[in-house]
């Protein structure tokens, strides 16, 4: 898929929303990608993760990874094109973990998956668990990256179907709060 194919299935399932969301990184902003719009569409949800796994197709990827929740549908379809294990990470009094008996064998190629990034904090928590297994992480999948390329994984590379540069403000110096403009009900996981 091409970005503007993955944009216009945003658009067309109203993914992409305007309005003043406090976002999980704690950042506002008036643009959020509400991810369960496409998701709660299992076509569109195999159709994206297809995409997704033709970029890990040949990095010889053994086990798919994702964070909770939106994560979950997304490595278990990524696995399920590319024909290998899907497990998630959770978070555990506020730390990222493997629960549920999942766990990665030393060496063992991981893909990780995500659907949104701002500022790429969950991922690079999925990163340090699964090194922490001894597994290798060898790259990240993202439905969208909405950070304008601000974020970075170090040595693990990213791909994103869709780079968004959509602004996000420090809450005390959001022009949407100084507007008075009410939150939208959206956007936050409440991490």
């Amino acid at each position: 898929m091409t970005e503007q194919e993955v944009k216009e299935l945003l658009i067309k399932t109203n993914a992409i929303m305007e309005g003043h969301f406090l976002l999980t990184s704690g950042l506002h902003s008036p643009m959020y990608v509400e991810k369960f719009n496409v998701l709660q569409q299992p076509k569109y949800t195999e159709q994206l993760c297809k995409a997704l796994a033709e970029y890990f197709a040949d990095k010889n990827i053994d086990t798919v990874v994702g964070p909770m929740t939106g994560g979950i549908l997304l490595a278990h379809e990524v696995g399920k094109a590319l024909g290998t294990r899907a497990i998630f990470t959770e978070r555990v009094d506020g730390k990222m973990t493997f629960r549920r008996g999942f766990s990665l064998k030393t060496g063992e190629r991981v893909a990780i998956v995500e659907d949104i990034v701002t500022t790429g904090g969950s991922v690079r928590e999925v990163i340090d668990v699964v090194k922490a297994e001894g597994a290798i992480p060898v790259g990240v999948g993202l439905l969208v990256d909405r950070s304008g390329g601000k974020a970075t994984f170090e040595d693990v590379p990213a791909h994103a179907l869709l780079h968004l540069d959509v602004t996000t403000y420090k809450p005390e110096e959001c022009p949407l709060c100084h507007d008075n403009v009410p939150m939208t009900k959206r956007g936050r996981t409440g991490k």
